[in-house]
């Protein structure tokens, strides 16, 4: 694998990294594959990102320095730029201003968000404006993306005419299943579909136009969504349909170099294909238990990591 040419950083000195939290006093409400979710009262959740990280849906057993706090940092960037487009979960990003016992664990700053417990919605609200990675695949086999028809000699990596919306059920372990959008409406009901379309790609065509001002293309993103004001949960309650989990970071969105994009082949990208591609390589059979990364991967994975903060944010990771 080629490195990116740009200015990213290198990492000098390697920070501790964090593979799992513990919190004395906190009852875990759930551990995912990257983030461990704590209660924390009158309705609000603690959500710490770690440094794990996931490829084919399995946990690896390397952490990646920093990546949790670039997780958690880029995606408060993301939540205070689209709240005009969607309301989302974010209560408070300073730790100082978390319930005990969260605010004197100073390990958790920058890290750690405290959000509003909503009713989830088990569905990724995938936006796609060009055709790469598990899209290319299916397209180039069948002529189709999600299932549906596409326009016929499209070249992989190419921008669609328009984007568009390929929902996928949400598993906890194993692997997500992408669904078409009339399997999704016999899911959730027509009303719900139709609003979970409407505000993914709302939000990827906004996210495309700032990121390309920065020299960066957003070439598709997966969000998370629920229902604020757990138990109403039904389209036409009282619940608030809300952006949950993260948001457009580079764990669930495929970021490329502006400047290096051609069309027909893949461009260098700023997120975990850079992983990816290591382990296709290596031969894994993409089943547990998935080998380790060696020295090199993990530094540039930490690199593109922190690079794509940089670029989308304006400013290094503090």
């Amino acid at each position: 694998m080629r490195p990116i040419a740009s200015g990213g950083r290198r990492i000098s000195s390697r920070p501790a990294t964090v593979s799992e939290t513990k919190v004395p006093g906190a009852k875990l409400f759930r551990r995912g594959k990257v983030r461990d979710v704590y209660e924390a009262g009158d309705g609000t959740l603690v959500m710490v990102a770690s440094d794990r990280l996931s490829a084919f849906d399995v946990v690896l057993p390397t952490p990646i320095p920093q990546k949790g706090r670039v997780l958690t940092q880029l995606s408060n960037f993301w939540f205070a730029r689209t709240a005009q487009i969607l309301p989302n979960h974010l209560v408070e990003t300073e730790i100082a201003r978390f319930p005990e016992p969260f605010r004197s664990r100073k390990d958790l700053d920058g890290r750690a968000v405290l959000v509003r417990q909503c009713e989830r919605i088990d569905i990724e609200c995938v936006a796609r404006g060009y055709v790469s990675g598990s899209a290319w695949a299916e397209y180039a086999k069948d002529g189709t993306i999600a299932g549906e028809r596409m326009p016929r000699g499209l070249r992989e990596s190419e921008r669609l005419a328009d984007p568009i919306f390929t929902p996928a059920t949400k598993a906890m372990t194993g692997h997500d299943e992408n669904i078409s959008r009339a399997q999704l409406a016999a899911m959730v009901g027509d009303d719900l579909a139709r609003d979970l379309e409407e505000v993914t790609l709302a939000l990827y065509r906004s996210a495309h136009s700032y990121a390309l001002g920065r020299g960066l293309i957003l070439a598709d993103t997966k969000f998370e969504m629920g229902f604020h004001d757990a138990g109403a949960g039904a389209p036409g309650g009282d619940s608030r349909l809300t952006l949950i989990d993260e948001v457009l970071t580079p764990d669930s969105s495929r970021y490329w170099d502006a400047e290096r994009y051609r069309p027909g082949s893949t461009p260098p990208s700023f997120d975990k294909q850079y992983v990816r591609d290591f382990l296709t390589v290596r031969g894994w059979n993409r089943e547990p238990p998935a080998p380790a990364l060696p020295p090199e991967v993990v530094e540039g994975t930490s690199q593109r990591y922190l690079e794509c903060y940089e670029r989308v944010v304006g400013k290094p990771l503090a």
